[in-house]
């Protein structure tokens, strides 16, 4: 793969560490110790996927996130020491696709990264051999480009939000649980307590400009898991 990957750790021995590895798989690289460096790497690079430590020592990495969301769609990955799940989920909620927690092992971050990449090609080149589109309510999304439209309007989802709806509308009327959505998007064993589903349908609730408490689309069967009718 010859993919370039924004790694952002204030600690160099980490973000050296890192780097090593991904390059190693022949990734580029661009490391950066701050996230005022990090804008300026983006303002220049075009990059594929972004690393970011949480405890940077001018802005956040949430605070990061959250600004490359306004820009780019590409997967971002948090690295955090905190092991609490809000700090997780405040990661979700801010733009993240996944978190790893340190200290980690770099060849689950390399697998991470390299799962992340798989959906974010495939999210970008679409299956030419397959047209698809779902029209559910005004709600329309089309698996071959990968684009989705609420009223005829442009709905931006990452890579990950694409998944999760379109199982959800391949799956009309079916409810889908967490550990199923998860196991078939993450392609990961789900644990208890994971809460990365729930945040992701918050946010492609948001997106749907859902009404609180009332939604339209996805629906949660509250014990079992999610559906759209």
């Amino acid at each position: 793969m010859d993919a370039r990957i924004l790694v952002v750790d204030d600690e160099p021995e980490i973000a050296d560490l890192v780097s090593v590895y991904l390059r190693g798989e022949g990734f580029q690289v661009f490391p950066c110790g701050s996230g005022g460096e990090a804008l300026e790497v983006l303002s220049r690079e075009k990059i594929d996927l972004a690393v970011l430590d949480v405890m940077l020592p001018d802005i956040s990495g949430l605070t990061l996130c959250a600004e490359i969301r306004r820009s780019w769609q590409f997967p971002i990955l948090m690295l955090t020491a905190k092991t609490e799940d809000t700090d997780k989920i405040m990661g979700l909620t801010v733009g993240a696709d996944d978190y790893v927690t340190k200290p980690f092992s770099p060849l689950e971050l390399v697998a991470r990264v390299k799962a992340q990449l798989r959906r974010y090609t495939s999210y970008n080149s679409g299956d030419k051999d397959e047209e698809e589109t779902l029209n559910i309510n005004g709600l329309a999304i089309n698996r071959n480009t990968h684009q989705c439209w609420l009223y005829d309007k442009p709905v931006s989802l990452t890579p990950i939000e694409f998944d999760i709806l379109w199982m959800l509308c391949a799956n009309r009327g079916k409810v889908i649980s967490a550990e199923e959505l998860f196991e078939t998007v993450w392609g990961e064993k789900y644990l208890d307590r994971n809460n990365t589903v729930m945040v992701h349908i918050r946010r492609l609730r948001e997106k749907l400009e859902e009404p609180s408490g009332h939604p339209r689309f996805i629906k949660t069967v509250w014990g079992v898991g999610y559906k759209i009718e």
